[in-house]
C-alpha cells in the first residue's frame, strides 16, 4: 500500500514562463528513494544542468537523510542523473546552448510501478512586470472567486 507522493515546485511557475515540459526518471539510491517516499525532499531551490558528457544531471535539490539509514547513507544535496531519450537531450541541449533558456524541475512524484519520476520544464525567466501580471490576475481570480460564492 502506496501512499501518493507529489512535491512541487511552487516558485517555478512563478519565476519562470514553462515553454515545453518533459517527464524524466531519475537515477537514485536505496536511502534516497526510501526518504523520497517518505515525501522528505524538496526542489524549491533546483535547476537542471548539462555536463561535458551532454547528461542532465538535477543539482541542489534536496532529499533528507533516511533515518534507518547506516553508513551508506546518501548526501542530502548531491548531483542526480536525469534519464530521458537521446533526442530529448540533444533538443533541450541545444535550446539552452543557443537561446540561454533554463531548465527547472516542476514536479517530483511516484508513477503506479512505484518509481521517482521528475517534471522537467524549459522555461525563460520572467520580468519584474510580468510578475507583477501574475499576481494582479492572480488576485482578481481570488476576488472573482468570492463574488461568485457570495451570489450563490
Amino acid at each position: 500500500m502506496q501512499k501518493n507522493i507529489n512535491i512541487q515546485n511552487k516558485k517555478a511557475r512563478f519565476e519562470y514562463e514553462l515553454l515545453d515540459q518533459y517527464t524524466a526518471g531519475i537515477v537514485l539510491t536505496g536511502t534516497e528513494i526510501k526518504s523520497i517516499r517518505l515525501s522528505k525532499a524538496s526542489i524549491a531551490e533546483s535547476f537542471c544542468e548539462f555536463n561535458e558528457r551532454g547528461e542532465l544531471f538535477v543539482i541542489n535539490m534536496y532529499i533528507e537523510e533516511y533515518m534507518h539509514g547506516t553508513h551508506y547513507n546518501h548526501k542530502p544535496r548531491s548531483e542526480r542523473k536525469l534519464l530521458l531519450n537521446k533526442n530529448e537531450l540533444r533538443k533541450l541541449h541545444r535550446e539552452v546552448k543557443s537561446t540561454g533558456l533554463t531548465i527547472v524541475p516542476l514536479r517530483l512524484f511516484l508513477n503506479e510501478k512505484g518509481l521517482a519520476k521528475i517534471d522537467i520544464a524549459l522555461a525563460r525567466g520572467k520580468k519584474l512586470h510580468d510578475k507583477r501580471e501574475t499576481i494582479k490576475d492572480r488576485d482578481n481570480k481570488r476576488d472573482l472567486d468570492r463574488i461568485k460564492k457570495e451570489y450563490r
